[in-house]
């Protein structure tokens, strides 16, 4: 019964938000990492990683070992609802599509799609404030607490898509299109490998299955992931906003990228044709 739930389903319960905190606590500082390179400006900048390593380095020299966990306490509390949020509505979304004809494939997709649109109104707020708080390059100690620095962003910005929901459409994409790739690869796969009645065969298949889901789920929505850093973090300038909603700012990354390739490829041209002719 639900009111009275057996020792078996709390101990269950239990373990499953205890994976949930161990994975954040392990995966954090990587995370961390990701964002403060989502966020440099360009490698001729002071401020700028050079590589991994680098900033491995730096982060631990400037802001200590608790620098790796800047950031932390909005994930930990989104834990629990955002994983209740996803695979609650998937299996809803997965029940209304029954209604409809669809092939399994496609129904996997579509509600994982749904279930990462859903969870993403969910979480954005926490991610704000997240990403903020990993931004700041100061000492742990000189960082502003997770609820102050809300209560800032509401304060001086409000609740809305330019205060404590920026980046909205940008966590939409990025939820979305993780989810749907990642529920419709992982169940269609896992329904064409034959299960394997070794139960550590078994394992591996399910674990193997689910890490390639995952992986390519990640390099797909790592262009949304991107935009969602540039616009939750701090702006270039001051003041001035520059990266507004996810296409526009996918858009000027684009820019920039198209015109860094050019101008390489001009001055390696131009040197050949010194050299040569």
């Amino acid at each position: 019964s639900p009111l009275h739930p057996t020792p078996g389903c709390v101990y269950w319960t239990f373990l499953y938000h205890l994976s949930g905190l161990v994975e954040i606590c392990l995966m954090h500082p990587l995370d961390v990492v990701k964002t403060r390179f989502q966020i440099q400006r360009c490698a001729t900048d002071p401020n700028s990683y050079k590589s991994l390593g680098d900033s491995f380095r730096t982060i631990f020299r400037i802001e200590g070992l608790f620098g790796f966990y800047k950031g932390i306490l909005p994930p930990i509390l989104a834990e629990t609802p955002k994983r209740a949020v996803k695979f609650f509505t998937f299996e809803q979304y997965k029940k209304l599509l029954g209604y409809v004809s669809l092939s399994p494939a496609l129904t996997f997709a579509i509600a994982g799609l749904g279930s990462g649109l859903t969870e993403a109104i969910v979480v954005n707020p926490f991610e704000v404030v997240k990403v903020g708080l990993q931004a700041n390059r100061n000492k742990f100690t000189e960082q502003p607490s997770t609820m102050s620095y809300a209560r800032h962003i509401i304060k001086k910005e409000g609740l809305g898509l330019q205060g404590l929901n920026k980046g909205f459409t940008a966590t939409l994409g990025r939820h979305g299109v993780f989810n749907m790739v990642y529920f419709g690869f992982y169940y269609n796969v896992k329904n064409i490998i034959p299960v394997n009645k070794d139960p550590t065969l078994e394992f591996l298949r399910k674990f193997g299955i689910g890490l390639l889901s995952g992986t390519i789920a990640s390099v797909i929505n790592i262009p949304f992931d991107v935009a969602k850093s540039r616009i939750q973090g701090p702006q270039p300038v001051p003041g001035e906003i520059k990266y507004r909603t996810c296409f526009q700012t996918m858009a000027t990354l684009f820019s920039f990228l198209g015109g860094a390739v050019m101008l390489l490829v001009y001055e390696y041209t131009y040197s050949w044709l010194q050299e040569n002719w």
